[in-house]
C-alpha cells in the first residue's frame, strides 16, 4: 500500500462516531494488500460467481453478479485478474460504465465455507485480448489492475450449498441452451441478427 489512506472524510467521520478508528487504521495495516498472495489466487481461482461494482461517469452506480464455472476469473500476476464477458442482455451496463470510469469493485464469497475477499482496481475491457481464445464464450475480457486487495469478517455470510452450476455457463465443447427469454415475442424482433436463427 502508499501511505495514503483508503478512507476518505466520509468514513473518517462515522468511525469517530463509533469509535473505530484505530481499529480501522489496523484493519488497514494488517489486512490490505495491492498484491495478490497465494491464498487469494486460490481463492479467487475456486469461486464460479462474484458481484461487481461499477459507475458512471457522474458516480451513478451499478452493482451485478457474474458468473462462470470455477477458474472463469484467472489472476494473471501479482496486480493483474481477468476474467470473460459472456453474452447476457445486451444492456452493457457494468462494462459500458468502465468506458467511461474505469474504477471496479470485486467481491467473491463462498457460502460453503464463509469467507470473503474484496478487490479494488481499475479495469478495462477488449475483444481483442488473447485471453479470448481460452475462454469458450467469451465476448470480451475484462483486466482488473489491483490497487487494495482484503478480506472481511465473513460472520454475516449465510452458510449455502451449490446444489449445481448453471447450465448456461460457457464451457469448452457445449453449447448453452437459449435462455427462455430470447424467446419472448416482446424481444425476439430486437434481438441480433446472430440471436435470431437461435431462438426460434
Amino acid at each position: 500500500m502508499n501511505d495514503e489512506s483508503m478512507y476518505h472524510d466520509g468514513m473518517r467521520h462515522l468511525q469517530d462516531i463509533r469509535e473505530t478508528r484505530p481499529l480501522a487504521d489496523r484493519l488497514e495495516q494488517v489486512t490490505v494488500r495491492s498484491t495478490f498472495t497465494a491464498e487469494d489466487r486460490a481463492f479467487i481461482s475456486s469461486r464460479p460467481m462474484m458481484f461487481v461494482a461499477t459507475a458512471d461517469a457522474h458516480g451513478q452506480p451499478e452493482c451485478s453478479y457474474k458468473g462462470g464455472l470455477p477458474g472463469f476469473v484467472r489472476v494473471l500476476d501479482d496486480r493483474t485478474l481477468a476474467f470473460p464477458d459472456y453474452d447476457g442482455n445486451g444492456m452493457y451496463r457494468s462494462w459500458g460504465n468502465v468506458l467511461v470510469n474505469p474504477a471496479v469493485g470485486l467481491l467473491f464469497l463462498d457460502f460453503e465455507e464463509p469467507n470473503r475477499l474484496r478487490v479494488n482496481g481499475s479495469a478495462q475491457i477488449s475483444a481483442d485480448d488473447p485471453l479470448r481464445a481460452d475462454f469458450p464464450g467469451a465476448v470480451f475480457i475484462v483486466r482488473v489492475t489491483a490497487s487494495t486487495i482484503f478480506p472481511n469478517c465473513p460472520r454475516y455470510i449465510h452458510k449455502m450449498q451449490t446444489v449445481e452450476y448453471s447450465t448456461y455457463a460457457p464451457r469448452p465443447d457445449y453449447v448453452p441452451p437459449v435462455p427462455a427469454w430470447k424467446t419472448f415475442d416482446s424481444f425476439r424482433d430486437a434481438l441480433p441478427a446472430r440471436d435470431r436463427d437461435d431462438s426460434t
